[in-house]
Order: structure tokens, then C-alpha cells, then sequence
């Protein structure tokens, strides 16, 4: 009887259970013992959606791990026991309870913590980061005794912790260090609008605001001290600006480590150790890390594919990114701040309505580098996939972002997607596979997302998967519906006739 590979997983998060779906799925399952560490309480949960906690889901509704799916699959799981030490020696993981697990093959996937800035008084009552179930539960908790909460950074985890305190009811401020919001993924014109439409919806947003120290307030428990001179009283405070590769496991065991941290892979994601493998948001490729899902599940499935024998090889990921926050659009594509070396721009703004739309297009206007959407980003899926697929551009491409009234035209279209085209980036979907499934009966969305699992994770290709479905039924000959999602039954017109003429107001 052939000797199974014992594979040891270090950490439980999205990328980890990722990649032990990935291996269980896979013809070589029966080859691996699978391990897996996981410091928390709970099996593993889904971070992008965290904010979705205070709609009303609970931990469970947030588990991404089926009941019974780990034994089913002879998964051994050590909830709430932390990995502390590796032997590379001897090849034996030790946790923090005293376990002792001998491995062939090791994966850190440890991901990231947040980054508090070295500010005095940080560390007092009453000041949170904003990463797990139980951070949300303490500052919910807090929040029913306050009426004022300030979050300490103004970038995309930022902005949902402001979103998560207003729900709380709490008068929210945002301190952001940088001249404008989303500083890394916006440029100034896209900032300025959103921070207008923070504003108008209640979050007061202070930019350019370098935090010195946090001390006793006087109508309030805080008071955050600015470079300028300026103060903010407040009730609560939570840390959300930006995250650091949780690396410290790998530092100990000499593994080699990125210059701002991380540590350090190839392109199959090994470690200097090439019987370690590191993943997520803990691992640096090429001076790279990546703090986006897409890339660590791609990271997941290029560790499996080579752990089971087979070429894979993880060469970057694109960062673009599509959200929904405070309800406002935001997308940032490709190279939003055009520079690349004779990029140009179109720039579109409707500022009465609160809508800022730049495309950068290469020196001779034939291709797209990148683009900014704010307010209105209906057009992300199909910009994204004309720079992935390096489309040539129409004649006039600001028509892209025109709007119909001034002479904007719609997108290239699905159509013009080769079959290879990505699609989904968080779970490697192509054009290709989703026009099978449709073809082999899944023919609707919630089909597609069963049978695909595209826009099951981050929802940002939702409208791209949509257009592909309507398309291939159209070409199969079957009616296309228009609803306006999976759940609601009715079209955009038809639903316009319930609100206005038939006065529905609920």
C-alpha cells in the first residue's frame, strides 16, 4: 500500500480552505493526509463579505466550510491551536497547546493582520482593527454605549469599517493620511467625488491628517491629536489602514523573507524550503503582495496543481477591483493613475450627479491601460476585459464612458471576448466554461454560479456572467429574461411601472 503525502496547512482562512477544496478535488486527493491549523474558534469564513455581519448575517451564514465536509473528506482540522514553530530539521509543526505534527509537505497560508500606525495611545480601551468575527462582536459591542466612532484610514478596508460603524448608528468620522480616499486606487478627480458623496450620506472624511497620538478626551473617552494642530474627540476608535504579511512562523524557521516582509516564493509558490509553500496574502512573489482574494486563490490552485504533479505556475495577478462602498460604485482598473510611460486620458464628470469616469489609453489610443469609475460603474466588466484581453480600442474611446445622452456607445461587448477570456479572476472561470455550462443545462445565473462558481466570491463579474447568459441563450434560441436579478422576477421597466404608476412604495 502506497504511503499517503502528509500535507500540513497552516491557517484556515479563505485561501487555505481554497486550496484544501482545491486538493480534495483534484484525481490525486487520495494521495494526501491533509492537516490543517486554524488559531481561530471557527472553520473558515468569508472575509470579503465580512460587513455583511452587521446586515444581520451571523458566522455561519459567513462559513464558507460545508457542514461535514471536512471529515467527509478525512480532513483533520485543529480549531483555536495556533502553529508556533516549524522544525524544518525534522520536518514536525508545533502549536501553541503542545501539538507536535510531523509533515512531508507544509503550506503557510497565515495571510495578514492589520496595520496599526505607531501612534500613542493606540493601543487604548476602546480602540479596535476591524479583521475578524470577533473584533466586529467587541465593537458592536462598544457601539451601544457610544455615539461617536472614528476610523483611522480611508482606503477600501477603511471605507467598509466607516460603512459597518454607520450601520451601528454612530456619528462616523474617516482620518486618512493621504491627500485623498482610496489613495491607491483612485487619482485626485475620482477621490474628490467620492469623498462628496461620503459626505452627503453622513461620514464626515478628514484627509491629509497625520495621527500623532490618541489621549483622554474631554466630553468624550478620546481625543485623536493631529500634526496640524487639529483634534477629534471620540467614543471609539478602530484601526483599519491597510494589512502586513503575517510572516513572523517563517522568520523563525530561516525561511527567506521579502524586504518589507512577506515571504518569498517562486513561481510555484515555494518557499526558499522547497518542501514549504507559502500563499495569500503572507507570501511575496517578485517583490509583490498581493491583498486581493483573486490572487490567492490563484496562488491555491498553482501550490495544488504542483503539489499533485503537475505544471502550474503563478505569474502576478491583475488588481483591479470593483466595490460597493458606503453605497457608492467605486472601480479602479489597470493602471488608474496613467503611468505608463505617453499613457493619456479621457476624463468624464457629472458633477451634479456625483459620477467621475477616466479611461487611460495607451500613446497611440489604440489600447487600454486603465480606467477610474466612480458613482457609476456598470462599464467595469467590459473595460476590464478589453484591457485583459488587450482589445483594440474603438476610434473614439471616450465613448466608452460617455453616457448615452452625449453620444457615449456601449461597450465592445461580450461577443468580442475570446473563449479564453477570464471572466471570473477569484475562481479562474473563462469565457469559455461558463458558455459550456450553459449549453450543458445552467441556465441561469444561480445555475452558472453553482455549476461555475463565477461571482460566487467578490460579485464583481456578476453583470459580465449576466450579458454572457443572456447572449448564449439568445444564440441558443431560448427567451432571455430581464429580470433584474435571480430573485426578483421583474424587469428594470417593469419595476419602474410598479413604483410610478402603481404607486408601490415597498
Amino acid at each position: 500500500m502506497q504511503t499517503r503525502t502528509r500535507l500540513v496547512i497552516i491557517g484556515n482562512g479563505m485561501v487555505g480552505h481554497k486550496l484544501i477544496e482545491t486538493l480534495v478535488a483534484s484525481a490525486a486527493a487520495h494521495r494526501f493526509e491533509l492537516v490543517t491549523f486554524c488559531e481561530e474558534p471557527r472553520y473558515a469564513y468569508d472575509r470579503v463579505h465580512l460587513s455583511e455581519f452587521f446586515n444581520g448575517k451571523n458566522a455561519q451564514d459567513l462559513s464558507l466550510v460545508a457542514e461535514g465536509f471536512y471529515s467527509r473528506h478525512g480532513v483533520t482540522v485543529h480549531l483555536n491551536d495556533k502553529a508556533i514553530a516549524i522544525d524544518r530539521a525534522n520536518k514536525i509543526v508545533t502549536s501553541a497547546r503542545g501539538r507536535e505534527v510531523a509533515y512531508d509537505k507544509l503550506v503557510l497560508a497565515t495571510g495578514s493582520y492589520p496595520f496599526v500606525p505607531p501612534i500613542a495611545g493606540s493601543d487604548r480601551e476602546g480602540c479596535f482593527v476591524y479583521r475578524t468575527i470577533e473584533d466586529l462582536e467587541a465593537i458592536t459591542a462598544k457601539a451601544q454605549a457610544s455615539r461617536i466612532g472614528v476610523v483611522v484610514g480611508g482606503g477600501l478596508l477603511g471605507l467598509e469599517a466607516a460603512n459597518a460603524l454607520k450601520h451601528l448608528g454612530l456619528e462616523t468620522h474617516v482620518v486618512e493620511f493621504a491627500p485623498r480616499l482610496m489613495a491607491v486606487q483612485i487619482d485626485a478627480g475620482g477621490g474628490a467625488v467620492l469623498r462628496s458623496k461620503i459626505e452627503a450620506l453622513g461620514v464626515q472624511a478628514h484627509v491629509a491628517k497625520n495621527t500623532t497620538r490618541i489621549g483622554a478626551g474631554g466630553e468624550h473617552p478620546h481625543r485623536m491629536e493631529f500634526e496640524d494642530g487639529g483634534s477629534l474627540e471620540t467614543d471609539l476608535v478602530v484601526f483599519s489602514a491597510g494589512i502586513r504579511p503575517r510572516d513572523e512562523i517563517a522568520r523563525a524557521c530561516d525561511l527567506a523573507i521579502g524586504a518589507r516582509g512577506g515571504i518569498c516564493v517562486n513561481n510555484h509558490c515555494q518557499t526558499s524550503d522547497p518542501d514549504i509553500y507559502a500563499i495569500g496574502e503572507c507570501a511575496v512573489w517578485n517583490n509583490q503582495i498581493f491583498g486581493l482574494i483573486a490572487p490567492g486563490y490563484q496562488m491555491a490552485q498553482v501550490a495544488s496543481a504542483h503539489l499533485c504533479g503537475n505544471a502550474a505556475s503563478f505569474t502576478g495577478a491583475d488588481m483591479s477591483t470593483k466595490l460597493k462602498l458606503l453605497g457608492v460604485d467605486v472601480a479602479s482598473i489597470g493602471d488608474a493613475h496613467g503611468k505608463s510611460h505617453g499613457a493619456r486620458a479621457y476624463t468624464f464628470i457629472d458633477e451634479p450627479n456625483g459620477i467621475y469616469k477616466k479611461l487611460v489609453v495607451s500613446a497611440e489610443g489604440k489600447h487600454l491601460l486603465g480606467a477610474v469609475l466612480v458613482g457609476e460603474a456598470e462599464a467595469y466588466g467590459n473595460l476590464l476585459q478589453i484591457m485583459l484581453n488587450g482589445l483594440s480600442l474603438p476610434e473614439h474611446p471616450e465613448a466608452l464612458i460617455l453616457p448615452a445622452s452625449r453620444a457615449g456607445a456601449p461597450g465592445l461587448g461580450v461577443d468580442a471576448l475570446p473563449k479564453v477570456a477570464q471572466i471570473c479572476s477569484c475562481n479562474n472561470v473563462s469565457k469559455g466554461q461558463i458558455c459550456t455550462a450553459i449549453q450543458s443545462g445552467a441556465r441561469s445565473l444561480g445555475a452558472l454560479k453553482s455549476t461555475t462558481k463565477a461571482s460566487t466570491t467578490c460579485g464583481g463579474c456578476a453583470p459580465l456572467v449576466h450579458q454572457i447568459l443572456n447572449k448564449e441563450m439568445a444564440r441558443l434560441g431560448f427567451a432571455v429574461k430581464k429580470d433584474l436579478c435571480e430573485h426578483f422576477p421583474h424587469s428594470r421597466q417593469e419595476l419602474y411601472h410598479i413604483v410610478r404608476v402603481e404607486r408601490c412604495k415597498t
